[in-house]
Order: C-alpha cells, then structure tokens, then sequence
C-alpha cells in the first residue's frame, strides 16, 4: 500500500512539473491588455511598439523604460515621472501585452528591447539613450548593457541577480533550476559594462527579497547602490528624481 501511495505521489509530482514546463508563460508573466488612454503610440517599422511618454529636450537624454512583469507600458507614468523633466521618455510595450501581439518570453522581450534601443540611437543621433529597468524588466534592461552600442546609463529598480534563484527561492518544492526557460542574470550581463549603473532595491521587498538586490551590488561594484524603505511596490514614492 506504502508502495502504491508513493507511486501516485510521484507520478502526480511528475504531472505538476510537466504542466508547469508546458505552460511556464503563464505563470510567469501576468499581462494585461485594457484600453491605453490619449497617450502618443511608439511605432518602430510601422508596428506598435509602446508610448512616447515625453519628448524631451534637444541634447538631453533620453529614456527606454522596461517595465515590470504584470500591467502595460501604459501605466508606468510612475516610472516617467522619476526621470528629470527635460528628458525624452518612451515605454517599451512587451509582446503580448497590452495591444502588442506576440508572447512573452525572455527572448522576444530581449529581442523586442534591443530594436527599441536601436531605434532610439537613430532617431536621437548624439543623444545619450539610457535604459530603466524595474523589476521584472530589470533582466532586459541588464542583458542590453552586453550588447553593442549598449545604453549610456542603466538604472535598476528593486531588481534580481538571477530569476533562478528569485524563482527557487518562491516555490522551494520545485526544481525551478530545471524547469525555468527564462534565466535572466544580470549580474552576468554587466560584468563588463563601462557605463553608469545604479542599483535601487526596496528594503521590505516581499516579491524579490533585498538579498537578491544585494547579490547584485556584490557582483557589481562599480555600480552606485542605494537602499530604499518601503516594499516592492513602493519604490515610487521614496526614491524622488534621478539624479543626473
């Protein structure tokens, strides 16, 4: 009997991880796809891309937000409105949120961010284009700083060193290091990036604890870090305008 209830265990485990691997997008990205309000539509090559947030002036910078795992680019004014007032601001709409089509996935956001990055360089020949990225978002924003011609400056906000470990470390009962497609490491990706790099994480953080931020300061000394009060959704409130 002992026997046959540990074969029905295990081959339920065994289901759960099957499902989880068949369907991992799902659990792991939470789109959303309501109605954009009057802000002005980014088109790159004639396709929908995301929202010019602010024009900015001639010779500042300018800003590339990506932006974390659940919404649209259309609600992350609160990401905009950190950033000085004479800088251009666009907000990269991720395949399959909001009206974009496509699915998320690590490699269609990486690959979705990197043509907004290049977009950005030609339409502001001159002008410094640096990358925000907040949590979830933090991946892509760290993985274009390997690429060539990587962003001026890139800010991470409440931030993971690697999503593995974020991920184990919310379902211990999994072997998420065997099931997780998308293994965004960031520290990995700016190990040899020269530009300005600053790091905010959240103190009381519950959804990525502070100690994945940490991790990431520890494996990137060079970057300028600064610990926030507050929770995972709170950064906004406590971390005022960016310096420049």
């Amino acid at each position: 009997m002992f026997l046959s209830l540990s074969v029905t265990v295990a081959t339920c485990y065994l289901v759960v991880l099957l499902l989880l691997s068949a369907c991992q997008s799902s659990f792991l990205y939470h789109p959303t796809h309501r109605a954009d309000g009057e802000l002005r539509e980014w088109l790159i090559a004639g396709r929908h891309s995301g929202f010019v947030m602010r024009d900015g002036e001639a010779g500042r910078p300018v800003w590339l937000i990506l932006h974390g795992n659940a919404g649209q680019a259309s609600i992350r004014g609160y990401i905009a409105d950190i950033l000085p007032d004479k800088d251009a601001v666009y907000v990269l709409e991720y395949p399959g949120f909001g009206r974009r089509p496509g699915s998320p996935s690590m490699e269609s956001i990486n690959a979705a961010a990197l043509e907004a990055l290049r977009d950005l360089q030609a339409r502001h020949p001159g002008q410094a284009v640096c990358a925000i990225g907040e949590s979830m978002g933090s991946g892509p924003a760290s993985w274009l700083g390997s690429q060539e011609a990587a962003p001026s400056r890139i800010v991470l906000v409440v931030p993971y060193n690697r999503l593995v470990d974020v991920a184990q470390e919310s379902t211990p009962f999994l072997p998420v290091s065997l099931l997780l497609r998308d293994r965004w490491d960031n520290a990995a990706a700016l190990k040899n990036y020269k530009g300005r790099l600053d790091i905010y994480v959240a103190s009381e953080d519950r959804v990525i604890p502070v100690k994945h931020g940490r991790a990431l300061r520890d494996a990137l000394p060079q970057a300028n870090y600064h610990e926030l009060p507050g929770g995972h959704n709170d950064w906004s409130m406590h971390i005022g305008k960016l310096p420049e």
